[in-house]
């Protein structure tokens, strides 16, 4: 997925000065596009509707806050403050379909993603876009 990067690379240091939802405004889309890829090659016979229906156990924020529950120990202490600067930045908004503490948590997950895209890190980014797929991450609800 990260081959080829298309954009000029952020410093560590420029990507820790963004604002955390901007890192989670991109981590966001990094994530989503990986996922969606991901279901679609373990699933190419789906319908458009089936694949976004798939897509959303992973994208949504009870799902990302499970994910980053589960790796948080095996993040460096470096991404474990950026992690941390998404958690605990305050939205204007909440969806619906999420509490406010699953809502931060995943908000601090897609800053972390964000941040290790801007930096072009692709073997940490690598690294956790795999584990939130591993087996039995995502359960059904």
């Amino acid at each position: 997925m990260l081959d080829n990067l298309l954009y000029e690379k952020f410093s560590s240091e420029k990507a820790r000065r963004l604002n955390p939802l901007q890192l989670a405004f991109v981590g966001d889309g990094v994530f989503e596009t990986f996922i969606r890829n991901y279901i679609l090659n373990k699933n190419c016979e789906l319908s458009a509707h089936k694949l976004h229906l798939e897509a959303i156990k992973y994208v949504k924020a009870h799902a990302q806050s499970e994910i980053i529950k589960r790796i948080e120990q095996e993040l460096t202490e470096e991404e474990y403050y950026i992690y941390k600067r998404g958690r605990n930045t305050k939205s204007a908004t909440v969806p619906k379909n999420a509490d406010v503490t699953e809502y931060r948590a995943a908000t601090g997950f897609e800053a972390l993603v964000g941040y290790l895209y801007l930096i072009g890190d692709k073997e940490r980014l690598n690294f956790i876009l795999l584990k939130s797929v591993e087996e039995n991450l995502i359960k059904e609800n």
